[in-house]
């Protein structure tokens, strides 16, 4: 039990943030490419970077329109799996419209991908794949993610930051903090504030209209 309440170990200064329109430019960067539906989820859901590795088609609800978060993809070489880094991250989160119908096409993609690759293809049952079907190995994603970046005329800012601009967005659309924290997989909505209490008073300017 020990620890769970503790403040971040990471100062609040090295957060880095996109806002809304460079949220876009990534987007529209990473258009029609393996990419796209993995950074729709990053910057609607926060999740870490190897949750959304680990993620399975079969952790998808097309109907209720849900992802689960069971399992993240270990780093070591070969495939390994482990469970969510905190015990809140084994979570549901709900997804919308937007991210369902990128998913939708990303299966489409996958779908030509594993008819071509034929006999190379090693079948895992993951959503994000390399090109033979075997999960994507983390240099190889950063790689491509930075390469995102410079395209679409980005900062250069880590991965997790997208975790620190969903909670951003979230908060700055008026979503409530014990909710923004559940989708993170916080252990309890106090941690989300020690991290993100500082971009709610500027949510709240905005949100009466």
């Amino acid at each position: 039990m020990h620890g769970w309440g503790n403040p971040p170990s990471q100062p609040v200064k090295e957060m880095k943030i996109l806002d809304e329109s460079q949220v876009s430019q990534l987007l529209v960067a990473a258009r029609e490419s393996r990419m796209e539906a993995l950074l729709h989820l990053a910057v609607s859901t926060g999740m870490r970077q190897m949750e959304i590795l680990g993620l399975k088609w079969k952790d998808l609800d097309w109907i209720k329109r849900t992802l689960k978060v069971e399992r993240q993809l270990d780093r070591e070489d070969g495939v390994q799996f482990s469970p969510p880094k905190t015990r809140n991250g084994r979570r549901t989160v709900v997804l919308g419209d937007r991210t369902i119908e990128v998913l939708h096409r990303h299966y489409e993609r996958q779908d030509e991908a594993r008819k071509k690759a034929g006999e190379s293809w090693t079948e895992y049952g993951l959503i994000f794949t390399s090109a033979n079907g075997t999960p994507i190995h983390f240099r190889n994603f950063l790689r491509d993610y930075k390469n995102l970046l410079k395209l679409a005329g980005l900062p250069d800012i880590r991965f997790h930051d997208l975790r620190h601009t969903a909670a951003s967005l979230m908060l700055n659309h008026g979503i409530p903090v014990i909710i923004v924290s559940r989708r993170l997989g916080h252990a309890k909505p106090s941690i989300t504030l020690d991290i993100y209490g500082h971009l709610i008073p500027a949510c709240k300017k905005k949100l009466p209209r």
